[in-house]
């Protein structure tokens, strides 16, 4: 088992919580960002922070929550696993202020923040449509995960905005991995219709959406448009730049705190999930 982290300070404040942080360390290429804003924002409210590595596995996610518990944490933000929710209903059923941060879930007892899926994936289409583009295949995440089925209806309303069909052959379920999503890839322009134009759902595909198409020999941007979810610093310095909807990682952070806080000086208030906007960055990578 992963061992906890408490995080230290070289000063002594009075602290008002002990807050337990349930997430994969490298589960995403953004949570040392994550990380950071919510170590920041629970400094600034004179809050301890506890580190619980779940390694992106449900087995690990609820051993350590458990071990949390038992360190006598005073509420938990938790980036849930892909798989069941038998932690998040633990968590809610023992009455534990809990936040569920960046992967939110469908349901409307426990307070989460997380970034909008559906219309900004629609967007994206939207945006590809725009440069004529009819044959849009979707690589999809991990189908376990709410986001990943949230970014699919946003891909399927893009398509029914502008006028076009579903069309299932066009899409391909990555894993939310970058060796699944080569795959995916693979499959889709081997496939028929191949597309023209790639919307990838998920960050850490991106890298196997790029690695499948240099493979075979194909210009991304004037062969291949390919669009994506989320903010890598490489991805703003490969040659074509990708276009991407940046999530706003600090602010999810930040607010992720703020929620728990709130959660925890008032017990009784009414759940709250918040999405905040993310931000489109444009690159080449599109054709446009």
């Amino acid at each position: 088992m992963t061992a906890l982290s408490p995080e230290l300070r070289l000063w002594d404040p009075p602290v008002t919580y002990r807050i337990g942080v349930a997430m994969g360390t490298h589960a995403n290429p953004y949570s040392s960002e994550l990380l950071r804003s919510i170590r920041a924002a629970a400094a600034q409210a004179g809050c301890d922070v506890t580190l619980a590595d779940t390694g992106d596995t449900v087995s690990e996610e609820a051993a350590l929550v458990r071990a949390l518990r038992a360190d006598l944490v005073d509420g938990v933000l938790l980036v849930p696993s892909p798989g069941d929710e038998a932690v998040i209903n633990g968590l809610v059923r023992m009455g534990v202020p809990t936040v569920l941060v960046d992967r939110v879930a469908a349901r409307n007892d426990v307070d989460q923040v997380g970034t909008e899926n559906v219309y900004a994936v629609a967007s994206l289409v939207k945006h590809l449509t725009e440069g004529r583009h009819r044959k849009i295949g979707l690589i999809s995440g991990d189908e376990s995960l709410d986001i990943s089925r949230e970014r699919v209806r946003g891909y399927r309303l893009g398509l029914e905005q502008a006028g076009l069909r579903f069309n299932r052959e066009l899409v391909e379920c990555g894993l939310s991995t970058s060796g699944g999503a080569a795959r995916a890839t693979a499959k889709l322009l081997d496939g028929w219709p191949s597309p023209t134009a790639l919307v990838v759902a998920d960050e850490s595909m991106l890298v196997g959406v790029q690695y499948e198409a240099h493979r075979r020999g194909i210009r991304i941007g004037s062969e291949l448009a390919v669009v994506g979810y989320g903010d890598m610093e490489w991805a703003r310095r490969v040659s074509p730049a990708v276009t991407t909807l940046a999530q706003p990682v600090a602010d999810l952070g930040r607010r992720a705190v703020q929620l728990l806080l709130s959660r925890m000086a008032d017990p009784d208030r009414p759940p709250e999930s918040v999405s905040l906007t993310p931000r489109f960055l444009h690159g080449a990578s599109c054709g446009c």
